[in-house]
């Protein structure tokens, strides 16, 4: 962990969202791009959050906080990156929908996910934590993705989460799922057991990158033919 992640993650803790969102800033300018500046900075800072509060050297509000601070501090970074891109017509773009299973609480991870994809041009859909199986189905056969994000960190909903991939993969527009989390990154072979030969995981940020280039790649490859 980094000496400028090790103070994101203090200033998470206080819920100091100014200065937060200036070192977020600054980063920003330093890095290549959003997907970097997720690897290098957010995304250390908020496992070890996660860590502390497991080892219970921080309590349930200071975790909230810092949750709150964060979800600020992307909310104001997507915001910029969509002014930077205001000539950008999202409507005629691929579609992703992202959403976390039912009772899945940790979304934030998901949520920079689609700010990924946002900033490789997609039209996105975030809904949050906590979305139970028949309003994801009535999102996704509504507006008929291309991709699926699911957000998975907890052992104990992989039943739950073999479900949501059982049911959103046999949808007549057959999108595209990705499922990605806390328990996707650690031990990502413990899971493939929750999905179909289709189902793609994501463990980490470069493998999404790659996935993201391939697609591209592809898609300009049916338009010249």
């Amino acid at each position: 962990m980094n000496k400028r992640s090790e103070y994101l993650t203090e200033l998470l803790l206080k819920g100091n969202e100014e200065q937060a969102w200036e070192l977020v800033l600054d980063e920003h300018e330093q890095l290549n791009g959003c997907l970097m500046l997720f690897q290098e900075l957010i995304s250390p800072a908020m496992v070890r959050i996660g860590d502390l509060w497991e080892t219970d050297a921080i309590t349930v509000a200071d975790e909230h906080l810092a949750t709150m601070t964060c979800d600020y501090v992307l909310s104001r970074y997507q915001h910029m990156l969509k002014k930077e891109k205001k000539d950008h017509v999202y409507d005629e773009q691929p579609r992703a929908l992202f959403l976390c299973i039912e009772d899945e609480q940790h979304y934030l991870g998901l949520k920079m996910i689609s700010i990924i994809f946002e900033d490789y041009g997609w039209n996105t859909k975030f809904l949050g934590a906590n979305l139970p199986l028949e309003y994801a189905m009535l999102a996704s056969e509504k507006w008929e993705p291309e991709v699926i994000g699911l957000s998975f960190s907890m052992a104990h909903y992989a039943p739950r989460l073999s479900e949501y991939v059982e049911k959103m993969e046999a949808q007549t527009h057959q999108p595209q799922v990705m499922i990605g989390g806390r328990m996707i990154a650690q031990y990502p072979h413990n899971y493939e057991h929750c999905c179909s030969k289709d189902t793609k995981l994501i463990s980490t940020l470069g493998h999404l990158s790659d996935w993201l280039a391939s697609y591209e790649e592809g898609a300009k490859s049916i338009v010249k033919h």
